[in-house]
This record gives C-alpha cells, structure tokens and sequence, in this order.
C-alpha cells in the first residue's frame, strides 16, 4: 500500500478541507455531511498506519559457494572472527571448508564449539560470555538454526555489553527493548534446510524456567551474508531432513495464513518498534506460494534418499523462500505452541540425532500440531487453506465447498506425516492429556507470534488443539 510522506499528506489535508467546505455550502442535510467527514477520516487513517516492511538478509547461493567465504571476511577487513557451530558439526565437512578457505585467505579467528542443539537461556549466555571476551569484529555461524541464533544473540549482547539478557527478549517474557546499538556482521551459513535463520532477524531459544521456547526478533540480528550451499544439506540424516522440512512447510503455511497485515494493530508511532512480523502481506505471500510448490515436489524424495541432490538442493532455497515470508508475515499457532512442546520435553529421544539430552526438533513439535490448527483456523480465510492443500495434494477446488476447507488441508497434512513415518501425534513423544494444562500454559506467553493467528482464540481453544493434536492417525 502506498505510503504518502508529509508533504502529500498536508496537501491531501488542504485539498479535503476545500471540498469539505464545498459541500458544507452545497449538502443540507446534516447527517450526510456527517458520514462524509467519518469516510474521510477513515480513509487518511488507513493512508497513514497501514503499511508493512520487507527485510531479509543478503543472500548467496550455490554449490561450493562457502569456499568465497574467507575472500568475504579479507574484503571486509576481518582481524578476529569469531566462528560458531556444535561439536557434531565441527567434525563434519561444512565447517571444515569454512576453516580451509579462513586459514587460506589469512583469516585470526577463534571457534566455539559448544552450541546446544535447541538452545536454551543458559547456553545463550555461555556464548555471549564468550563473544565478550573475544572482542570480535566479524561473526559466522557454521550450522542449522540452534548454531545461526545462538551467534546471533553472542553478537547482539556483546554489542550491548551493559544490557541484561531480559532486556532485548521479547514481551512478555522480556522487555522487549528496541536495539539502538549497530551490531558487527555475522555470515550465516546454514547446513539444513529447515529455520531460514540465515534470512530473518529472530533468535529461538529455550527459557528453562518457563519451560517453553520464547526469543528475540529485531531485524538488527538478520545476518549480513546466508552463504547457502546446497552441498552442506548432504550429511544431513533422514529424520533431521524430515523435521527440517516440516519446518519449512509450517512456516509457508503460517505465514500464508497469518492475519493480513492490514487488519494488524496500527503501525506504532516511530518505525523503530515495528514488529518483525507484520502479518501476510503481497510480497510475503509469492515467497510463501513458491516455498509450498518446492515442498510438495521434493521433501519426500529429499528424506528418502540423502543422495539426491536435485532434492536435498531444493529444499534448501524452500528454506530460504520460506524465510524471507515469515521473516516479515510471521508465523502463528503451530510455532507458538511448538514452544511448550519442546520446551517441556520428558525423556524423547528424537530418531537420527546426536545429543545427550531429552529432545523433540523443533520442526517436529510445529507440525504435530498443524492439522488441528488449520482445521481451526480455515473459516477465516477459507480459499487459502484451501490454495494450500491444492499445492500440497493436488486437490481440485472447484469439487470443494469452503466450509470443508479446514478437513481438506487437515488430511493433506495427515497424509503427508503419515508417508514420512511422522510420530503419531504428541502421546507418541512422551505426553498425555494430563499435560495439557501446561502445555496450554506455555503457550499463552508467546503473543508475538499467536496474535497473528487469523482466527481469535481462547484458553479453550488451545486445549482442544492439543488435545486433538495427541493422536494424529
């Protein structure tokens, strides 16, 4: 929508005073001039505040594209790198090519190995100790989305060394403070294909004292440079492929669904505390479209077989094209209450991981819940739901009422996890029905991301969506 600047609108406002008066000469009736001077009123204040922001980070694409990484850092004039990834991760090819074209081009750098997979509180600032007692001048982070936010953070909070680690995390949890501060450049370079962290200004993590997933979005933290290189996605075992791109998948489909960001509380009065997430918007929505064409064509055949390349590189972009459509729309129910999921985790070991501790992925804690959610949400935006299963099964929407809309994109969805061997709903991962109070509990905190849900929702609601979403089959 078109963003009129000052100017324009003093001179829209003249112009409207001149024809108010006109018809205050012209229109006797009282009532009527009444309605025109509210019809104007509303449409300069929908000129006004209603608008959105693109953001994404600079993004590079292709096989064998990480060997420019250390001419990158030498152009920048990077004299102490700090580079992140986790101890599975720096024994593995991706970062290894990283290190060889650093130590080629001439590159000091410092490695910290000891990120956690699906991050938490403490680990955060385990790393942002380290990136204070650094003094880094550049950051890259080799690995999947635990790696990329866990460096993201180490940057912001270094960069902000007297602030507290509540302060930049986001409301209600935190307080959600604007960043004023320049941040130094990070290089992400993602090694799955799945959180498109290497595109957004969020950073993920576990608050173990609330037992849920909260974070920081600003889109100061999107990284300078996404190094996407299809090659790094090869290693990847099948079930993180699979979550992976469950992830992929919700976010398209969250996104593309989120409340229009027309119908958004209005813009606040200084751009720097506008959200991160918007709500769906035009440009958004292409990303979103073309995200959900590449996972019903490649994500099975990217599971299925590690070697297929044309698959495993095209789940790649999709985590990129996904990216840059949250990044900006946001995500809504399935991600919100993925946080009490995995943040409430008992004793599940997730197949195809190598960690010592109790873990549901992150993809895997969205999707479980994802029929439930859009059966719920489809009476709001029924002909998208629908969109969505077309491209996701192949339906006919000329053969489907709208009402049915919300069974139809369930089923797809259902029919999907049920080929990729998807566990059977949250009782599968350790919970039962006695859980939901917490589960619920969890969830009402994440209002950055739930109040994007295009159908309003109370504690009720998401009980029911829990309960629905322990027996998926």
């Amino acid at each position: 929508m078109k963003h009129f600047s000052l100017n324009q609108c003093q001179s829209l406002s003249i112009i409207m005073n001149l024809n108010i008066q006109e018809l205050h000469h012209n229109i006797k009736d009282l009532y009527t001039i009444i309605i025109i001077n509210i019809i104007i009123i509303v449409v300069i204040h929908f000129i006004l505040v209603v608008l959105f922001q693109m953001a994404c980070s600079n993004i590079r694409y292709g096989a064998g594209v990480t060997k420019e990484i250390g001419m990158d850092l030498q152009n920048m004039g990077a004299r102490n790198v700090c580079l992140m990834t986790d101890r599975t991760l720096s024994q593995l090819l991706p970062v290894g090519v990283v290190l060889d074209s650093l130590t080629k081009h001439g590159v000091e750098y410092k490695i910290y190995e000891d990120v956690r997979v699906e991050p938490t509180d403490k680990s955060f600032k385990a790393a942002i100790d380290f990136a204070k007692q650094g003094h880094f001048d550049v950051y890259v982070a080799v690995g999947g989305g635990s790696v990329i936010d866990t460096c993201k953070a180490a940057n912001l909070y270094a960069s902000h060394p007297e602030a507290e680690f509540l302060d930049f995390v986001n409301a209600p949890i935190g307080k959600g403070k604007p960043i004023t501060a320049s941040l130094k450049p990070l290089i992400a370079v993602p090694t799955t294909a799945g959180t498109g962290s290497e595109t957004t200004g969020v950073a993920i993590f576990d608050f173990e004292n609330l037992k849920a997933k909260t974070g920081i979005a600003n889109r100061a933290l999107k990284p300078t440079l996404g190094m996407v290189d299809p090659l790094h996605t090869l290693h990847m075992p099948s079930r993180v492929a699979a979550n992976s791109g469950f992830d992929v998948l919700c976010h398209a489909l969250e996104s593309f669904t989120a409340l229009p960001y027309n119908l958004r509380s209005p813009c606040p009065s200084n751009p720097i505390n506008r959200p991160a997430y918007q709500g769906s918007n035009p440009i958004s929505d292409v990303w979103a479209r073309h995200a959900l064409k590449i996972v019903a064509k490649y994500l099975k055949r990217a599971v299925r077989d590690a070697g297929d390349v044309e698959a495993r590189s095209s789940m790649h972009l999709a985590s990129v094209f996904a990216g840059i459509g949250f990044g900006n729309a946001g995500v809504h129910l399935c991600h919100g209450m993925s946080y009490p999921i995995a943040g409430n985790v008992k004793t599940h070991r997730a197949r195809g991981y190598n960690v010592e501790h109790p873990i549901v992925p992150h993809g895997l804690s969205v999707v479980l819940t994802s029929p439930a959610v859009f059966a719920f949400t489809a009476n709001m935006c029924p002909e998208r739901h629908l969109e969505a299963a077309q491209i996701l099964g192949k339906t006919h929407r000329s053969n489907i009422k709208k009402d049915d809309a919300g069974r139809v994109l369930a089923d797809t969805l259902r029919s999907i996890l049920y080929d990729l061997e998807v566990e059977d709903g949250l009782f599968a991962i350790g919970y039962t029905k006695e859980d939901i109070p917490s589960l619920v509990k969890g969830t009402i905190p994440q209002e950055r991301v739930t109040k994007l849900s295009p159908r309003a929702h109370t504690e009720e609601d998401l009980t029911a969506l829990f309960a629905a979403s322990m027996k998926l089959y």
